[in-house]
């Protein structure tokens, strides 16, 4: 039988090693690594190891390779395993005890009592993590001049943002559900809450969206009936947001589960949109649409806060990647437009091939975004664009790193 909690650690090992050594998400790793850990709470536990593990790694592996005579090897199980003990006694305040009981079985011979002297070595000289990690260094290189200042948005997971089914009830949510509004149509409330328990979930009064994601969406305005169709839809934020706004929306995506929490969504919040399993390379629509939103397929390396697995499994090939299927998509998205219609590009990335350069290739008139359709704060770029990261806003909770672009035909 298992000791009392070692089925967690076990399963933020193979999560940590899914990202890896196998390029996948945190998400996609979850379903098989977490299959074998009973109760939400554990599960909960182990997400949040393998997290603060990779939210820190590189400082982590520093502490490590201080306290070692020889250095482990980069793939090493003793050191994914002191990773994990470490990230615990530094990051959640697990007990000493608690994480040593956990921790070594994980281990056998040799590489436990290595893993043990060098965890007792960096605990009992009181080391400590800095106040802000040290990003991948080829990660720091191409986010450039600002990421220090990302890398101090990352330190903790974010708080949790609402999107209002009802934007002039915004000063009455903040109040219920004790939380604060950076702009109409947003409550931002403290991390940890459990959303299924909270006041108007189930009434659909609101639904989860991260503000800078919710920016697309705002840059098109009020809909009066008129149609347009959100590109890559599912989950659905973004086509609540809309049909809520009074489009008449046609929801596309090309993941019949993924749209199945869209349809899903849609009924909670009482709203209606048309929805559409196809592939945006293949599908042709009958008619033209009034405006089109674009949040294209990306590195999603802007959603770092509570997806830290995008600091080390993102690099050049998988951004040549998508910035050549982002193309193909703006290129077809633009010839859906009617004469006047407006087209909005976005993506949750911080890599400029993906934002700034593909914009610049877009062949329709620029409607520059202002300074009056931002959270207060935030300003557009020189050109009329959006760019937002996660050191922006930082004193308020923080946001997401996205790019925003907004054209007319």
């Amino acid at each position: 039988m298992d000791i009392p909690g070692l089925p967690a650690r076990r399963a933020a090992l193979n999560l940590i090693d899914a990202v890896l050594r196998r390029g996948e998400t945190l998400d996609q790793a979850g379903g098989s690594a977490l299959a074998r850990v009973g109760g939400d709470a554990d599960r909960a536990l182990a997400r949040a190891i393998a997290g603060e593990v990779l939210r820190w790694r590189t400082d982590l592996d520093e502490l490590i390779d201080s306290a070692t005579r020889l250095p482990l090897a980069p793939d090493a199980k003793a050191r994914a395993v002191l990773q994990i003990m470490l990230a615990q006694v530094l990051r959640l305040e697990t007990p000493g005890h608690a994480v040593i009981a956990t921790g070594l079985p994980l281990l056998m011979g040799g590489p436990r009592r290595l893993a043990h002297g060098v965890f007792s070595t960096v605990t009992k000289g009181g080391a400590q993590l800095p106040d802000v990690p040290t990003l991948p260094e080829d990660v720091a290189g191409r986010w450039g001049v600002r990421a220090e200042a990302i890398a101090a948005g990352l330190a903790e997971p974010p708080p949790l943002d609402l999107a209002l089914r009802y934007p002039e009830q915004t000063a009455e949510w903040s109040e219920r559900l004790g939380g604060t509004s950076l702009m109409p149509g947003h409550v931002r409330l403290a991390r940890g809450t459990a959303v299924e328990h909270l006041e108007g979930f189930r009434d659909g009064a609101w639904w989860v969206q991260d503000l800078a994601a919710s920016l697309p969406a705002r840059l098109l305005g009020a809909g009066e009936g008129k149609r347009v169709l959100d590109l890559c839809a599912a989950p659905g934020g973004k086509t609540l947001q809309l049909a809520a706004a009074g489009w008449q929306v046609t929801a596309l995506d090309n993941s019949k589960r993924r749209l199945e929490r869209l349809r899903d969504n849609l009924k909670r919040i009482g709203l209606e949109a048309e929805v559409v399993q196809a592939d945006v390379l293949t599908w042709e629509p009958e008619e033209a649409f009034d405006a089109i939103l674009l949040d294209a397929p990306c590195t999603a390396t802007g959603t770092a806060r509570r997806h830290p697995d995008v600091l080390h499994r993102i690099g050049e090939r998988q951004i040549e990647d998508m910035t050549v299927l982002q193309e193909k998509m703006l290129e077809r998205a633009s010839g859906w437009l009617k004469p006047g219609g407006r087209l909005v590009y976005a993506v949750c990335s911080m890599e400029p091939e993906e934002g700034e350069e593909q914009a610049e290739k877009v062949s329709l008139t620029g409607v520059p975004v202002t300074a009056s359709e931002l959270p207060e704060g935030l300003v557009p770029t020189a050109e009329g664009w959006v760019r937002t990261d996660p050191g922006m806003l930082a004193e308020v909770g923080g946001l997401d790193g996205f790019f925003v672009g907004r054209w007319q035909k």
